[in-house]
This record gives structure tokens, C-alpha cells and sequence, in this order.
């Protein structure tokens, strides 16, 4: 019979799952990092992310990317941001997903259109009006 063993729960202190606007910015920017900017493509130097990845696989890379946007909004909903600038975002990860659908073409607007900047633009300016303590000088 295998023996259970428990979580130690200081673990979860040292991961970014607080609710605080911090900790929701830290989240947010790790994702749009990781769908948009991962790596950089050498000669152009044009960065990609795991979206553009994603798009190589039919119909199912788009769906997963669409489930980033819907985490981001629904951080953007716990942060209380407005119906407007979420119907935004909605919005763009809403093209996102449908030119993300296009067999083979769905990469080449999905490299140029960037769902996930364009929102972490649009929570960037509402968390640097709200919650000023957030503020982080971009280099």
C-alpha cells in the first residue's frame, strides 16, 4: 500500500498566488512573456512566444492559447477593472483565437497581432491608476 504524504504548506508562500495587485501583475506579465516573447528569432530579431508555437498545431493550439487570454481575464475581473476595458480584452483574444483558427495562414497574423500585449497594456494602465505601489520602471 503507498503511503500518503502532505504538502508542506510553507511552499505555497513562496509562489506568487497571493490576490494582492503585485502578485496579480507578476502573474500577468509571466504569461504575456511566455505566449508572446519567449524566445527571439535569430536574423530578424523578432520576438515569439509559445503562441505562435501553438498555432502549428490545428484548431487545438488556438483553443489553448485563447485559455491564457481567459486567465488573464479573469485576473483582470479579481483586479475590479471595468466592464469596458474587459470587453476589450475580450475582444482580442476573441481575433486572437479566430485567426488562430485558419489552417497554416493562422500563424502569420497571430506573429504580428499580439492578444496578450495588447492586454497586459490594458492592465498595466489600469493597475498604474488604481494601484500605484505596482509601478515598475521598464527597461
Amino acid at each position: 500500500m503507498a503511503q500518503t504524504r502532505r504538502i508542506d504548506p510553507a511552499i505555497f508562500d513562496r509562489l506568487p498566488l497571493k490576490r494582492d495587485a503585485q502578485s496579480c501583475r507578476t502573474r500577468i506579465e509571466a504569461i504575456e512573456r511566455v505566449m508572446e516573447r519567449a524566445v527571439v528569432i535569430p536574423g530578424i530579431n523578432r520576438p515569439v512566444g509559445l503562441d505562435v508555437i501553438l498555432d502549428l498545431i490545428p484548431v487545438a493550439g488556438s483553443f489553448v492559447g485563447a485559455a491564457a487570454g481567459a486567465y488573464m481575464l479573469w485576473e483582470a475581473r479579481n483586479l475590479g477593472m471595468s466592464k469596458l476595458a474587459m470587453a476589450r480584452m475580450a475582444g482580442n483574444v476573441g481575433v486572437d483565437w479566430a485567426l488562430g483558427l485558419i489552417p497554416g495562414i493562422g500563424i502569420i497574423p497571430d506573429f504580428f497581432f499580439r492578444s496578450n500585449t495588447r492586454n497586459l497594456r490594458i492592465i498595466r494602465r489600469h493597475l498604474d491608476k488604481h494601484h500605484p505601489a505596482t509601478v515598475t520602471v521598464q527597461g
